[in-house]
């Protein structure tokens, strides 16, 4: 069975827990991820969007074949904001996306003491990043559309290209997270079994397709 991820707007103060959008909760020694890149001749790291946090703690009660984390705290960024309605400098199309365009990252523990939130801000010190939202995780069908974790790849495409690969995060355009990508296409994250079964989370592979 895979997982699925209802966003929903909350007043509750989500700090440390399972959020979508907002700013990242994260350990002082975690860096915020960037891409390099280069516009109008000027190279520049370029800060990824956060797209959501994951409490495991959340997901421990439907993830019965112990595939992911059942406690600490699961990062996903990715330069996605071209799918959000913004300009950017990095634009990623069809296909496997070029290494740091997705990162997904890991904190072993959660310490509501040493969590900091890491806000991004423009020149005015005005917050950058979209409202957040409060994940619901409930059981889906390994196929089920919308956003998942787990379950089957989404394309005959990249299970010929990928067969060693399983499917860890399935990122469909969604009305209430105001993505929109284009022709119905999903960003599917990807790891193989063995790097899943040890946290090599930077073998991660973004698909788009």
């Amino acid at each position: 069975m895979a997982i699925k991820l209802t966003l929903n707007k909350t007043e509750r103060i989500l700090f440390c827990g399972s959020k979508w959008w907002g700013d990242p909760d994260m350990p002082e020694n975690m860096q915020y991820p960037t891409v390099e890149v280069t516009e109008d001749g000027e190279t520049f790291d370029y800060p990824l969007t956060f797209i959501c946090q994951i409490n495991c703690e959340d997901i421990a009660p439907f993830d019965r074949e112990g595939k992911l984390p059942h406690e600490g705290m699961l990062y996903f960024f990715g330069a996605i904001d071209e799918w959000l309605g913004y300009d950017s400098p990095t634009t990623q199309g069809k296909g496997e996306w070029p290494k740091g365009h997705f990162v997904v990252k890991y904190a072993k523990t959660i310490n509501f003491e040493t969590f900091q939130t890491c806000m991004l801000v423009d020149d005015e010190d005005q917050q950058l990043t979209e409202n957040e939202l409060e994940i619901t995780f409930s059981e889906c069908e390994d196929e089920a559309d919308g956003i998942r974790l787990l379950g089957s790849m989404p394309d005959d495409d990249i299970k010929r290209g990928y067969p060693d690969f399983c499917n860890i995060l399935r990122l469909a355009g969604d009305a209430a997270a105001g993505i929109e990508f284009p022709e119905g296409m999903t960003l599917t994250l990807m790891m193989k079994e063995s790097d899943l079964k040890f946290g090599n989370w930077k073998k991660t592979k973004a698909y788009l397709g």
